[in-house]
C-alpha cells in the first residue's frame, strides 16, 4: 500500500549527507562550478566533485557547459516531486495515527460504559473498580 515513488529512495540517501544538501541549497540560490563550490565548502574540490555525481545521478543537480566552464544548477522539478512524495508520506501516516488515537480511545473505555472523572480529574470506570474489589467514591 506504499505511494512512495522507489525511485526516490537513492534521492533520500543523496540528502542524508550534509555537505551534499548544503552543496543543493547553495545551488538553489544559483548555479556555481565545481571550483566555485570548492571554495566556499570546507572540502577539495575533488569532494565537491563527487558531491556533485551524486546529486547529478539522482536527478537534483544538472549541469550546464559554459564556454570552459561546467556549471551546476538545482532542478527544481524533481525537487518538487520529492516535496509531494514527502507530502503524500506524511499524509498517510496522519490517517495511520489518527486510527491508532481512535482504537486506543475507544479501548480506554468498556463497552457501554461510560467513563467518569475521579475528583484527581482522572478516569474511572464504575464497574472495573468494583470488580477490582474497590468501592466507587460515593456523593
Amino acid at each position: 500500500m506504499s505511494t512512495a515513488d522507489p525511485a526516490l529512495a537513492p534521492v533520500f540517501a543523496a540528502l542524508a549527507d550534509e555537505t551534499r544538501w548544503a552543496i543543493l541549497v547553495r545551488l538553489g540560490t544559483g548555479p556555481a562550478s565545481a571550483s566555485a563550490l570548492a571554495v566556499e565548502f570546507p572540502v577539495s574540490r575533488q569532494a565537491i566533485a563527487k558531491h556533485l555525481a551524486v546529486l547529478q545521478e539522482t536527478g537534483l543537480v544538472r549541469a550546464e557547459r559554459v564556454g570552459r566552464e561546467v556549471r551546476f544548477a538545482a532542478v527544481g522539478a524533481r525537487l518538487s516531486a520529492v516535496g509531494r512524495d514527502l507530502e503524500r508520506l506524511a499524509s498517510a501516516w496522519d490517517r495511520r495515527l489518527a486510527r491508532i488515537r481512535t482504537i486506543a480511545e475507544a479501548a480506554e473505555q468498556p463497552t457501554g460504559q461510560p467513563a467518569e472523572r475521579s475528583a484527581s480529574g482522572r478516569r474511572r470506570h464504575a464497574e472495573s473498580d468494583r470488580a477490582g474489589g474497590r468501592q466507587a467514591p460515593s456523593g
